[in-house]
């Protein structure tokens, strides 16, 4: 390390997000990270890195606890590392996710390394033919299918193949950069930060699901909306366009779904309340997609809610080796026991339902009359 690239880092303030927390030697792992990150200049906060209430008999308050602390973390960081290797599943783990979508809403920088750039089609050992079109085991995704990762990860995510070390090299070239071009007169100031729909009477709720991936996306979400508007909601989905973002007509992959990751971020900037599918997808874990924007909206702000076929606690439905060997899963990861139906981030930051989607709304409508007067609905 050269010293004056020490001096560069010294306001950059990473966190290391990732699944590691889980595995069996994961804390030694993600204190190695910790002390390589530090020797280069950069200050460091890690998941659960101050003291948390693991003691009390409450076991959601023990999440809340690590949650709470998350938000904390947030405050100061300015970029985020994430482990983007796939976790019981095709996809990286959701509450990792959830983080980036946290980091990039407070405009921290994001970054992301694997060893597997390979298209989902590859990775999903679930996924085949079918009339000619490559498919998930659900019959959705063909174009979804080809690429490496979600649209949201990919539009949000600077996605290095290799360590958590080359991902601090190409960290520390783009800050040497930045500097370059910060100082030169043609830089421009970026607003696409900023909502192109504004409420009025009505709360404007986004439906944040994995039905955008289905064949027949834009007939479901019209049957979702047309419930949704019942209970006097504005609504906007995944298949629709926010206003401000224009459709691209391209056939290059990566320019679709940089293109989608746009629209999304932008619905997520102009809803008042997201409403979330948390359903498992490619595996035990919410789907990428869903997991950006909903940490995405919190972190903005907004009014978070999510519905599943079934809220049984974590603990039930993931298959592990009992609390005498830590609740170990087939790969050896610890199952979180703090009696919620999902990854912490998901529950510590959002009431979760569970019916049809009907009945799920009418819970929605009834919990915001409760808030209607709040300071984060229209703004």
């Amino acid at each position: 390390m050269y010293r004056y690239q020490y001096e560069l880092l010294k306001n950059e303030a990473i966190y290391i997000a990732g699944p590691e927390c889980f595995y069996t030697y994961g804390y030694d792992q993600l204190a190695a990270m910790k002390a390589k990150a530090e020797s280069l200049g950069f200050s460091v906060t890690l998941p659960n890195n101050d003291p948390l209430d693991m003691e009390n008999e409450d076991l959601q308050k023990r999440a809340d606890s690590i949650f709470a602390n998350l938000k904390k973390v947030m405050l100061d960081t300015t970029a985020i590392v994430a482990d983007l290797e796939a976790y019981r599943g095709a996809e990286p783990d959701s509450g990792t996710i959830y983080e980036i979508g946290m980091a990039y809403a407070k405009g921290a920088k994001c970054y992301g390394y694997t060893r597997d750039k390979r298209s989902f089609a590859t990775k999903n050992i679930r996924a085949g033919l079918k009339d000619g079109k490559t498919l998930d085991e659900l019959g959705n995704c063909e174009k979804y299918n080809k690429l490496p990762f979600s649209p949201c990860i990919i539009g949000s995510t600077k996605i290095i193949e290799g360590s958590f070390e080359d991902c601090l090299k190409t960290m520390i070239v783009d800050k040497e950069e930045e500097l370059k071009y910060y100082t030169q007169r043609n830089h421009f100031v970026d607003y696409t930060t900023a909502r192109t729909v504004m409420t009025k009477d009505k709360p404007i709720v986004y439906l944040s699901g994995i039905e955008r991936y289905q064949e027949n996306a834009h007939e479901v979400f019209s049957k979702m909306k047309e419930i949704c508007e019942k209970y006097g909601f504005t609504v906007y989905t995944p298949v629709d366009w926010a206003p401000g973002v224009k459709k691209m007509k391209t056939d290059n992959l990566y320019k679709w779904a940089a293109n989608l990751f746009d629209n999304y971020q932008q619905h997520v900037r102009n809803c008042d309340v997201i409403i979330a599918n948390l359903n498992d997808y490619r595996g035990y874990e919410v789907n990428n997609e869903v997991g950006f924007e909903c940490g995405m909206a919190f972190q903005l702000g907004k009014k978070l809610y999510g519905y599943m076929d079934n809220t049984a606690p974590l603990i039930e439905k993931i298959p592990h080796l009992a609390e005498k060997r830590e609740f170990r899963d087939h790969t050896g990861s610890n199952v979180e026991n703090f009696n919620y139906p999902v990854n912490l981030m998901f529950g510590s930051s959002m009431k979760i339902f569970e019916g049809k989607f009907e009945e799920i709304i009418s819970k929605v409508a009834e919990d915001l009359k409760r808030v209607r007067d709040s300071d984060w609905i229209f703004k």
